[in-house]
């Protein structure tokens, strides 16, 4: 007997963005493996004799390894239930799906796919920014901060993330920041270029700091935090209004 995993994007942390379709499997998932990202108000909407199994992975804390995370919605899925497998933001941007799905297909149990918004777009939504502007910011670009082992990855295109005309989100990039800015600025990105440091957007605990990104490193050299944070930079980053909760 097999059963049926959806993969499921619960947006940025605030219930109410999450999709119709979304609300809807949770409510009908005999078990749901959930980030850390994905926990608290949103998971009341799924069935109260749901199992709920945490499985997310912070930098800092100890996590379940992925093949653990993969193991278990095989484990589950083969004894016939529905599985959600709920992931922040959207599913298909840095969520690891790829793993996920390549042990699926491997022991033929069927899935879907269901999109959810991602924290960029939250984040800039928040802010009152849009993310592309006619003539100044034709392209957006979302990278990631940090490799497997938590530091700043090495094949990072530098040159493209030096754009001045190029709004660019950085996942994941509180800590690897500084040292990613130091390699920008070496390929002509200026330091006073306008940048926002979007933190846990859309829950009770979200901040915003805007300055420049030789600030905004600044900062970060000397505190990181906890919070979930998203580093947004480029022509837009200087719009909109402060929205600290």
């Amino acid at each position: 007997m097999t059963g049926f995993v959806s993969f499921v994007g619960s947006g940025p942390g605030d219930p109410e963005l999450l999709t119709l379709k979304a609300a809807d499997r949770l409510s009908k998932a005999d078990a749901v493996l959930f980030d850390d990202l994905s926990s608290g108000p949103i998971l009341e909407h799924a069935r109260e004799d749901a199992d709920l199994v945490g499985v997310g992975k912070r930098a800092g804390r100890a996590s379940p390894r992925q093949h653990h995370v993969s193991r278990l919605l095989v484990d589950y899925a083969k004894t016939g239930q529905h599985v959600v497998r709920l992931k922040s933001g959207d599913s298909g941007l840095f969520g690891r799906l790829e793993e996920e799905l390549v042990a699926l297909r491997e022991a033929g149990i069927p899935y879907e796919i269901i999109p959810g918004v991602p924290s960029a777009m939250a984040a800039a939504a928040q802010c009152g920014i849009p993310l592309t502007r006619r003539l100044t910011a034709r392209r957006v670009q979302f990278v990631t901060g940090h490799d497997a082992n938590g530091t700043l990855p090495q094949d990072l295109d530098l040159e493209a993330l030096a754009d001045p005309n190029a709004c660019t989100v950085v996942f994941m990039g509180k800590r690897t920041f500084p040292a990613l800015l130091d390699a920008l600025c070496a390929k002509g990105l200026p330091n006073e270029t306008p940048a926002i440091l979007a933190e846990a957007i859309s829950t009770p605990e979200q901040s915003v700091t805007r300055g420049t990104v030789r600030k905004l490193a600044d900062l970060l050299s000397d505190e990181v935090g906890t919070k979930p944070a998203l580093i947004l930079y480029g022509p837009l980053a200087e719009m909109g209004e402060d929205v600290d909760a």
